[in-house]
Formats: structure tokens, sequence, C-alpha cells
């Protein structure tokens, strides 16, 4: 823009030096070449303008999107922590009558005899419960030692069995449908006269 405003001051100075026809004709040039630059500056002035407001545009969708997505996972989250705690909310409530028998055995007075007659029924009452919710027993003494379901602890010497069957149980396995819970912990036969036949 200085650059026009210098130019147009040379051209009014030569104005005054020439006789007025003569200069009429580059004071119309001079006054023509900054008005084609004005209007580019004009057109470069719009077309930038649109830019900065098409990148606000962007910018303000990214951030809602990013939002959204913030917002979303924190739903997935809530949802999760949700589900877990009305999952484990059902099964709690299904141990309660359980621990209901407990407490009333602890304060019975009767024999051994009879508390012993009390904690095989609790027993079985949470039995049924791991039952209704697909939890299962691994099968151990008399069956094939397998290592995805058998802890061995050990090993004994048994005629009775084959050799690298479950002889005795320590503690018992149990699977979830098909998913395993824990092993089984167990220890395994010996049978020295199948090893050496």
């Amino acid at each position: 823009m200085r650059k026009h405003e210098t130019e147009l001051t040379v051209l009014e100075h030569q104005e005054v030096a020439q006789d007025a026809p003569a200069s009429e004709a580059p004071i119309e040039d001079a006054s023509a070449a900054p008005a084609r630059t004005d209007a580019e500056l004009l057109a470069g002035r719009a077309e930038l303008e649109q830019l900065k407001g098409e990148r606000d545009q962007l910018l303000d969708r990214l951030a809602r999107l990013q939002a959204e997505f913030e917002n979303a996972r924190k739903r997935a989250e809530r949802e999760r922590v949700e589900y877990r705690d009305y999952a484990t909310g059902n099964v709690v409530e299904q141990f309660l009558p359980v621990l209901d028998n407990f407490e009333l055995a602890l304060k019975a007075t009767g024999t051994a005899e009879q508390l012993r007659h009390g904690v095989e029924l609790i027993v079985k009452q949470m039995e049924e419960i791991l039952r209704q919710l697909q939890v299962n027993p691994i099968p151990t003494v008399g069956e094939a030692f397998d290592p995805r379901i058998h802890e061995a602890l050990g090993a004994v010497e048994r005629d009775d069995l084959p050799d690298q069957h479950v002889a005795e149980e320590i503690r018992r396995g149990y699977k979830l449908r098909e998913r395993l819970l824990r092993p089984a912990m167990v220890r395994v036969a010996h049978n020295p006269k199948q090893v050496t036949e």
C-alpha cells in the first residue's frame, strides 16, 4: 500500500512539472493500477476471512466430536460398573441365606453331631446355589490327571489306580460353564506295576 502511495506522489510531482494534457494519461494509468491492486487485495482478504471461518467451523466440529467421544467413553464405563454391581448384587443376594444359616449354626448349643449335620446342610445349600450359577466342581478322584484343570501337589504310590490318575483331592476346583475358575489341587497316583509293564 505504501508503495502505491509513493508512486502516486511521484506521479503528482511529474504532473506539476509537465503541462496538463500530457500528464493526464500517466495519472489515469497510475490510478488504474492501484485500483486493480486494491480489488485483488479485497478479494484476498475475503478469501482469507472465508478460510478463517472454515477453519473455525472445523475446530468447533473437532471439539464437539472429542467431547462426544469422551462422554460416550464415560457412559460406557459407568454402564460397565453398573452392570458389574448388578451382577455382583444378584450373586451376593443368593448367598445371604447361607450366611444366615452359618450364623445360626454358630449360635446353636446342640451336640457336635447336630452341629456337623447342620454344616452339611449348609454345604448342600451352597452347592445348590453354585449349580444354579452354573459353577460346577472339577471331577478329580479316579480321573486321568489333566494339567489344564488339575494342580499336582505330589504323587502317591497306589496299586488300585492307573498310573497318572488322580488319587486324592486336596482342594476342590471349579469351572464356570467351560471357564476355569480355579484348578483342583490333587495328588497323582504312581502305579509301579503299570510303569514296569
